[in-house]
């Protein structure tokens, strides 16, 4: 009796205990306290777990197998660090760069491989070529020919590992390279290549990140008139009742969105929503922030966090005979020129009514406070970049985002920019 006893606290240790832990130290400059652990479902991170410093370090302990990308964000710094996992630990440590993080020491096995591949890679498509045409003024036995020729042949050569026991390193490794590598001489896939990969391909898709770069090379293969008929066949071929047919539907919802393909985002959502199937957390997500900001929908209401230019508490709060909302960013070029032109058109709007309101996805609270104390209008941000809460409730994938609400707050239009606002709203 004692034995099983033994046997089953045992198991129940097993059971209770971590698969792997991931191990972060950084130098003692740091400010960050928080940390937050992601995993990679296609393009979407994932929250996993929180760990807070202790001694500059944070130590998470993850319950559930994984292999593929993670990442971990410090809010307070905005800043992240990626790394991978083959369900074993990982030990990195990294110092700091004007406030975030600098240069990261990979110190498990997996990631040193790993990202000495990535760098590899990234050198052979955008250094090795002109190193081939340098060399050629350098005679071989000059000290800089020869350090040229040292690196042509690092360049060249294989980082050693074997498949068996780096097996994720070998998925993503061999499939960037067939499916996205621009190295000259690289084959470009056909389409029904892509299709047969994504639907044969195993549990790493998802967690590799090259599920949403493969999709929009598939699109990219494909001319604006055959772009439908070519969704059409991956669509079909791919399982829509299974997890990897409602992430590649989701994925492709998003990308159309994105490019502004607004034909075929809404016929796949309206594929998505016709599922008799149970629908995953992705597609759900993706079909539910579609819902919130389609017009004729009440626009979610949202707490101001650092306001300016209004008492309002929140976006429903913020009166006019409408509202015009704009997501935008200090750094994003196609915003200072839509912010340019409602500088010039502010004061006809508000003699209408018509109030702006923005919402600010910096990360930089310098960048943002030179920025916003130009701007008449009301603003707002939480200094968080693309982890902002505006992201998924407004269902922003670029910057900047418009949408024009009534009094009720319900949307009336999602122009593209600034002249479609004016055109919408009949000012000239």
């Amino acid at each position: 009796m004692k034995n099983i006893l033994a046997i089953i606290t045992l198991c129940i240790i097993n059971l209770c205990s971590a698969q792997f832990s991931v191990s972060i130290k950084a130098s003692n400059d740091f400010i960050a306290n928080e940390a937050y652990l992601y995993k990679l479902n296609g393009s979407k991170d994932i929250i996993i777990d929180k760990g807070v410093k202790k001694n500059n370090s944070w130590i998470f302990n993850v319950k559930e197998k994984y292999e593929g990308l993670l990442k971990v964000h410090f809010p307070e710094t905005n800043s992240s660090i990626s790394f991978i996992t083959e369900n074993s630990d990982v030990n990195l440590t990294f110092d700091v760069k004007n406030g975030k993080v600098g240069t990261v020491d990979y110190l498990d096995d997996a990631n040193k491989i790993f990202y000495g591949l990535q760098d590899q890679q990234k050198k052979k498509e955008q250094i090795l070529p002109a190193l081939y045409q340098i060399v050629t003024f350098y005679k071989s036995n000059s000290p800089f020919g020869k350090a040229l020729n040292e690196e042509i042949n690092n360049l060249n050569s294989s980082i050693q590992y074997t498949k068996e026991q780096h097996p994720f390193i070998d998925y993503y490794t061999e499939n960037y390279k067939k499916y996205l590598s621009e190295s000259a001489g690289a084959k470009t896939p056909t389409n029904q290549e892509i299709i047969s990969f994504l639907n044969s391909s195993g549990y790493y898709l998802e967690t590799s990140s090259l599920l949403r770069p493969i999709l929009i090379s598939f699109l990219s293969n494909s001319n604006k008139a055959s772009i439908g008929e070519e969704t059409d066949k991956l669509i079909n071929t791919v399982n829509l009742e299974t997890p990897r047919g409602q992430i590649i539907l989701s994925e492709l919802i998003d990308i159309f969105n994105v490019y502004g393909i607004k034909d075929l985002k809404d016929k796949y959502l309206t594929e998505a929503k016709a599922l008799k199937c149970t629908i995953n957390d992705r597609l759900a997500g993706t079909i539910k922030s579609n819902d919130n900001t389609s017009v004729g929908s009440l626009i979610p209401n949202i707490k101001f966090n650092s306001v300016i230019n209004t008492k309002a508490k929140s976006l429903h709060d913020v009166k006019a005979d409408k509202k015009i909302l704009i997501f935008w960013a200090s750094t994003c070029p196609h915003c200072e020129k839509e912010i340019g032109e409602m500088l010039t058109k502010y004061s006809e709007l508000k003699s209408k009514n018509i109030e702006i309101v923005g919402f600010s996805l910096d990360s930089d609270k310098t960048a943002y406070t030179e920025k916003v104390k130009l701007l008449p209008w009301v603003n707002d941000t939480e200094l968080k970049g693309w982890y902002s809460s505006y992201v998924d409730t407004y269902n922003i994938h670029a910057t900047p985002t418009f949408y024009i609400v009534d009094s009720s707050n319900k949307i009336l239009s999602t122009p593209d920019n600034f002249v479609e606002v004016l055109s919408f709203l009949g000012i000239k």
